[in-house]
């Protein structure tokens, strides 16, 4: 059951949280580009895609630390340091996700939209970047898990 649980925990993580990092890392560049052409439907198709898959991937993302709590339980680790670092980690990278990613994406449609001025393109990509920077640290404790004694 354990090998099980660690499949599609490692499945749901590539398959969810890949196209968000993805999605979130090209909303900044596609902005701009959608800011400078404003006549051009393209940029503006694209944005709203990109904000699409964050959005909807960060939902189905909700399933990896769904996944990953089971999988620690078969495996009996939930008290390992490591393993709590990475939950802190993760709650870290969901809460920048809904409370920053997704809701400066939104602000920049709605100023799309209104022909405001153009969002602040530094701080969608740092919010992004961090995200990621938090998702990979995730990724690395998962795969080294300091301290662990599963033979790692």
């Amino acid at each position: 059951m354990t090998k099980l649980l660690l499949s599609l925990h490692v499945i749901v993580a590539i398959v969810a949280v890949g196209p968000v990092t993805v999605a979130a890392s090209v909303f900044p560049r596609t902005a701009r580009e959608a800011f400078a052409a404003p006549a051009d439907p393209a940029p503006r198709a694209a944005l709203r895609t990109l904000h699409r898959i964050t959005r909807v991937y960060a939902l189905l993302a909700l399933l990896v630390p769904t996944f990953g709590f089971a999988t620690a339980a078969a495996m009996g680790v939930l008290g390992d340091v490591w393993l709590n670092v990475s939950i802190v980690l993760t709650a870290l990278a969901g809460g920048i996700l809904l409370g920053l990613v997704l809701p400066l994406q939104e602000r920049t449609l709605r100023e799309l939209d209104g022909g405001d001025q153009p969002p602040d393109s530094a701080r969608l990509a740092m919010t992004a970047g961090l995200f990621n920077i938090l998702w990979a640290t995730v990724t690395v404790l998962m795969i080294v898990r300091p301290g662990s004694t599963t033979g790692a």
